[in-house]
């Protein structure tokens, strides 16, 4: 899954895809380089942000939705508003990626289910502005699992089929870097709710915090790494900034099973 913030504040590449032209060119080279899916964004949930104003978020998400959906990318959009989901929909994209697990807006799960869309539901505690004052677990991996059991369970009494439903566990959401690695080594908990899992590590801080506090557009081969081994525990997707590397570790790893699965056979 390919990234398109078309933000001003985003933490890696605000206000670098601000403009809708440069938005869709940045969409269409991601689409080039291997990307399944093109995520596109108009409001930054980065620790701190505040919220935009709907009109804000719908204008500068949809031109950008319409344009990579003629262009035959899969769309997805990243918001956590039903009346965005729904005009995204109406634009092209068949996947809405919402950050609050439709606990931000009450309509979200019922509209998707309307739409018969994809739904991804992250673990979410809270708005952007005070998410990491809500980072306080006294098991991680255990109240994660439960409180995404709870989307996963609200999702579909609302109608959200199954096969459409996506988890993703929220890395850096109301978490410290060691809550994201600790969630990191223990995914098979995760994927025992029976829904693939999305997982969005790319250049986030706690990978800056690894490598001796490198800024974010020096994070990407940490994140390359990162999704070699997520490839390997057969995560649904991964987020990323940038493609071409994700999607050549995944075929090596997808390679490499294959050779193993032959010579067992």
């Amino acid at each position: 899954m390919g990234i398109v913030n078309t933000t001003p504040d985003s933490f890696s590449d605000g206000g670098a895809y601000l403009d809708p032209q440069a938005a869709i060119a940045h969409g269409c080279l991601l689409l080039e380089q291997g990307a399944d899916i093109v995520d596109v964004g108009g409001e930054s949930t980065r620790p701190g942000a505040l919220r935009v104003s709907l009109d804000d978020e719908l204008a500068r998400v949809l031109p950008v939705i319409r344009a990579l959906a003629a262009a035959g990318a899969v769309v997805s959009v990243d918001t956590m508003r039903a009346p965005v989901a729904n005009a995204a929909v109406d634009a092209g994209a068949v996947i809405v990626n919402d950050v609050s697990g439709g606990l931000d807006d009450p309509a979200m799960l019922h509209a998707v289910a309307e739409r018969g869309v994809g739904y991804i539901a992250m673990h979410w505690r809270g708005q952007s502005d005070r998410m990491q004052n809500l980072a306080v677990y006294a098991d991680v991996v255990a109240e994660v699992r439960a409180e995404l059991a709870a989307r996963r369970d609200a999702a579909l009494a609302a109608g959200i089929a199954g096969e459409n439903l996506v988890l993703d566990p929220g890395l850096g959401f109301a978490k410290t870097a060691a809550h994201n690695w600790t969630l990191l080594a223990h995914l098979d908990a995760l994927q025992s709710l029976g829904q693939p899992l999305l997982v969005g590590a790319s250049r986030k801080r706690f990978l800056g915090e690894l490598m001796t506090g490198r800024p974010p557009g020096e994070r990407d081969d940490a994140t390359v790494a990162l999704t070699t081994l997520l490839a390997r525990q057969g995560v649904w997707a991964v987020r990323t900034h940038s493609v071409r590397a994700h999607r050549d570790a995944s075929a090596v790893v997808q390679r490499l099973g294959q050779e193993a699965v032959r010579t067992v056979q």
